[in-house]
């Protein structure tokens, strides 16, 4: 009986995906998920800390961590690495003046260890606004970094 439990356990556990939303503060993440989990976007505040949100989708169940994006919580971020499956990285691309500091926090995020295989989404948001950044503005923030940005038209 204990091996049946143990089989089912890691059969679910493989179901499962562990997703964090990370950027600078005000980028949008806690909107983002809030919008996507169809609450109310009228009255988000920063996080302080962490939010937790579970979506089930196609079979899997997606566990995301929104973790605040203030400059004092950013050192804490690497507590929440491990068994991660994928990054989203969101870019408020409005904010042209912290654009070199967002790209420096994503270059020291792609070189840590525990998030090694994990899958990279950069997410340019605020793109409605007046006077954003386009994705080639974003990417060419980034001379030399390596980083490869495409934009996707699927938009369902």
């Amino acid at each position: 009986m204990g091996l049946l439990t143990i089989i089912r356990k890691n059969r679910l556990k493989e179901r499962e995906m562990r997703i964090l939303f990370l950027g600078l503060d005000n980028a949008g993440k806690t909107t983002i998920l809030k919008k996507l989990n169809g609450e109310d976007i009228s009255t988000v505040s920063p996080t302080l800390g962490f939010n937790i949100k579970s979506f089930g989708y196609g079979g899997y169940t997606l566990n995301v961590w929104d973790i605040g994006g203030q400059k004092t919580l950013r050192p804490y971020w690497r507590n929440y690495f491990e068994s991660t499956d994928a990054v989203v990285w969101v870019v408020d691309s409005s904010d042209r003046l912290r654009m070199q500091d967002c790209k420096e926090e994503l270059i020291g995020l792609l070189q840590e260890d525990r998030l090694a295989g994990a899958t990279l989404l950069i997410f340019a948001n605020k793109q409605d606004l007046d006077g954003s950044m386009s994705l080639t503005e974003i990417r060419d923030v980034s001379p030399g970094s390596g980083l490869q940005i495409e934009q996707s038209t699927n938009r369902e």
